[in-house]
């Protein structure tokens, strides 16, 4: 067991582990966060010892707050491809570009490393119920690893979530509501607030005001690229951002990999945001104090619906990651995340969903404004699979064209439509 304590984000009590906290007692909205004794961790494991171990997220047990091996509840999340993409690189000028392929964990998204870790919590404080609140990755995510854990799950999604998700989370045996949208603030967040809150659910979004322990999923991801890497650190990191957790995350894995003495520096960090909603790349604008962000005036307004916080919740860690590793964020429109969506999969394969495309919207932005260097080496996070959003995915892809068997007619409708065959 290497987590020392829990740490307040805003009022700085401190809590044992022990305690089985989840929020502050406080009540000020401060995240708890984890603070491991990291030469405990040192004296145990090496990379050596590392490197015997089979490729998934629960390799790196020791920088994660689940107490025993018997608590955790895994569905073999974590150990995703590190792609070189030579084609993509050569289309932007890059000749050291990779992807780091979220979309090949269990559910189809990097929030299967959180609710992973978040489950396991749930089964070490025995809990048998669960209540999130999320546009639809995370919800199917906890959805599926409640299922596999024996724990209810009720899930508050916003009305203009997309039915694939919604579909993933009713097969699960989830308990879905669909909350509508008319103001700024998250209503899904004010419905999941009501059944921790007044009848003791487990809080389980995926940020950390409300649950400490999901963050430390994601940082396995920077943990599994350093080692993809042969304990290279890369120049920089585009990490798609809504409420500012994935950011934190990556950040923190960067972190302990520098406090254990296994690599001796940071990649800069790149928050992509879309045009619709971007509070936390307008808090870095502004130089913004880390406790003191405006939220979004408004509803989103971008098809990156995963994208959608108004309120970064873990925007603190996340500005607070910028500065430290000299990073800075980006805003892309929705015509320049469809665009990404379209040269990730035709150029490498890799078939991303708005929000998992928003990474690669952000590097291209990145290099029109001169802030990457050609002999860089850059990862991209592609953070959930085109299928979970099927509707944008139908309206933006198209419909090919319907035919009678003939070959005479395919030759006709391949010119006329793909302009082949002439």
């Amino acid at each position: 067991m290497y987590v020392r304590e829990l740490k307040c984000s805003r009022c700085g009590r401190r809590l044992l582990l022990s305690e089985k906290p989840l929020t502050c007692p406080s009540k000020d909205l401060g995240r708890l966060d984890i603070v491991y004794d990291y030469e405990a961790i040192a004296e145990s494991i090496n990379r050596d010892v590392l490197s015997q171990r089979s490729f998934n997220m629960w390799r790196y047990m020791e920088f994660l707050p689940v107490p025993s091996r018997d608590y955790i509840v895994s569905l073999g999340e974590g150990g995703t491809p590190l792609l070189k993409a030579r084609r993509l690189g050569e289309k932007l000028g890059l000749r050291n570009l990779y992807l780091k392929d979220e979309t090949r964990n269990p559910t189809g998204s990097f929030k299967d490393r959180a609710m992973s870790v978040s489950v396991s919590m749930a089964v070490y404080f025995g809990f048998k119920k669960a209540v999130i609140a999320s546009s639809g990755n995370a919800a199917a995510s906890l959805a599926a690893y409640g299922a596999k854990a024996g724990i209810e799950v009720y899930a508050f999604v916003p009305d203009f979530a997309g039915y694939g998700k919604i579909a993933q989370l009713l097969y699960y045996g989830a308990k879905v509501f669909k909350v509508r949208w008319s103001e700024a603030e998250d209503p899904t967040v004010k419905m999941m607030r009501i059944l921790y809150e007044e009848h003791g659910f487990y809080p389980s979004p995926s940020f950390g005001v409300f649950n400490p322990y999901q963050v430390e999923g994601p940082k396995t991801i920077s943990m599994e690229i350093v080692e993809q890497l042969k304990w290279m650190v890369p120049d920089q990191v585009f990490v798609p951002t809504g409420a500012a957790s994935l950011l934190t995350g990556v950040f923190n894995g960067f972190r302990d990999f520098n406090m254990v003495g296994w690599i001796n520096r940071y990649p800069k960090l790149v928050a992509v945001q879309p045009e619709g909603n971007h509070p936390f790349v307008r808090a870095w604008r502004e130089r913004a104090d880390p406790m003191n962000i405006r939220p979004w005036e408004k509803p989103p307004d971008t098809i990156a619906t995963g994208l959608e916080d108004t309120y970064p919740w873990d925007g603190d860690a996340g500005l607070k990651a910028l500065y430290t590793t000299n990073g800075y964020g980006v805003v892309v429109s929705d015509k320049e995340i469809l665009d990404s969506m379209k040269m990730l999969a035709s150029l490498e394969g890799v078939f991303a969903e708005p929000s998992g495309a928003a990474g690669l919207a952000g590097l291209i932005k990145a290099i029109e404004e001169k802030q990457v260097d050609r002999d860089e080496v850059i990862v991209v996070l592609v953070t959930g699979h085109g299928l979970k959003d099927p509707d944008i995915i139908r309206k933006t892809a198209g419909e090919p064209p319907l035919i009678n068997p003939s070959v005479e007619e395919f030759r006709k409708v391949a010119r006329e439509f793909y302009g082949v065959l002439a």
